[in-house]
């Protein structure tokens, strides 16, 4: 690795990100197609992951290919694989982004709400990282899957009441750890992205205005929100062989809002 090209290239590569319909997802698609990666694009609006597919190659000159996939059902996990295969080739590199965030207050949180919160957020992940896992370790070959995870899964919130969402999110990012250690032997690294407050077109109206965005700049030592664009970077870097000694870690892009 004695170029920045062979460093953070992801020429060669296949990967494969959830919820990428919006938000943070379309940022990791990005990413991937940016170093050079083709990209699958999995996510229930499937009109908006066909048209994102259709930038990034217009964008990068990679192959791209949307895909319908409710990542709750395993059905649609299988399915979403083996479309992917056939497009595009075997999956590389795993981006589980796809998450919901009810709030509501603990005491009278729905147990379908819990529920639903958790097989999003968490046993959705592990399906999947299970699926691409087992695929390369059939073949062995070597693969990166990255978690997204949040501060909320490191810290609670004192500002939105997300008693499912920070408990998904805990054991999403301890579950990193347990697969990091599980499939190293196999050339697998598990890592997790900890994003802090983002404003994304699921949350602008609540989190990026008011006096709820004011709390969570005085929080942040940087002072302001993240920017969506601001995960590429940790994308990347977790995706290519610049973190090959990388693995079972959570990487927080939060401007320092779980350091104090």
């Amino acid at each position: 690795m004695d170029s920045l090209e062979t460093l953070f290239s992801l020429k060669g590569h296949i990967g494969l990100v959830t919820g990428a319909s919006s938000g943070l997802g379309v940022e990791c698609a990005h990413a991937l197609a940016l170093a050079g990666a083709d990209v699958a694009l999995a996510a229930r609006r499937v009109e908006r992951v066909e048209q994102l597919a259709t930038e990034l190659t217009r964008a990068y000159g990679v192959r791209a290919v949307g895909i319908k996939a409710d990542v709750t059902n395993d059905s649609d996990l299988d399915q979403l694989l083996e479309t992917c295969r056939g497009a595009l080739g075997e999956v590389d590199i795993l981006v589980n982004n796809a998450g919901i965030s009810p709030t509501g207050r603990a005491e009278t949180l729905p147990r379908a709400t819990w529920d639903a919160v958790l097989a999003t957020n968490l046993t959705a992940p592990m399906m999947l990282a299970q699926r691409v896992a087992r695929r390369l370790i059939e073949l062995k070959r070597p693969g990166r899957i990255i978690n997204i995870s949040s501060v909320l899964g490191l810290v609670a919130s004192s500002i939105y009441r997300l008693s499912g969402y920070v408990a998904a999110k805990g054991a999403l990012t301890n579950l990193t750890r347990q697969l990091a250690v599980e499939w190293a032997p196999y050339g697998i690294l598990v890592n997790a992205i900890a994003p802090g407050w983002i404003p994304t077109e699921a949350t602008e109206g609540g989190i990026a205005k008011g006096q709820n965005r004011e709390r969570m700049e005085r929080a942040t030592p940087l002072g302001r929100l993240g920017d969506a664009s601001e995960m590429r970077g940790a994308i990347i870097f977790l995706a290519s062989p610049a973190s090959s000694y990388v693995t079972g870690t959570v990487l927080s892009v939060d401007g320092g809002y779980v350091a104090w």
